[in-house]
């Protein structure tokens, strides 16, 4: 069956307000020749205005997961014309929530981790 190689990187691995966002993270996910990247971004600042801000429709923090560029060959950034579908939580719609951030990120880590060692297709 083998084993899922997990690499925790330290950039952001979509938004492209990243830069501005407080909370990054990206989690590298190797099986086979399959490659993973699932990324949480969160507490977007407004620096002219100095407050929070969404990134999207109702929401401060979010995780993505994408296929890795194939061309990439050596930090397999994501791609992000190709999402991976999950089913863990996604969003959160309140500010200061990197505890709950950290703990949404685990668990698309842990649920496409467990795809992954099943074989079904992402």
């Amino acid at each position: 069956m083998g084993k899922v190689k997990r690499t925790e990187r330290g950039w952001a691995g979509h938004y492209i307000c990243a830069d501005r966002c407080r909370f990054r993270r990206n989690t590298l996910l190797e099986y086979k020749k399959i490659k993973i990247v699932i990324s949480t971004v969160g507490g977007f600042i407004n620096e002219k205005e100095k407050r929070f801000e969404t990134i999207g429709l109702n929401r401060y923090y979010e995780t993505m997961a994408f296929h890795s560029k194939a061309e990439d060959i050596k930090y397999h950034d994501a791609d992000v014309s190709r999402e991976v579908s999950f089913k863990s939580k996604w969003a959160i719609d309140f500010i200061e929530g990197d505890y709950f951030a950290d703990e949404m990120h685990e668990g698309v880590v842990k649920e496409l981790t467990e795809k992954l060692l099943k074989g079904e297709i992402l």
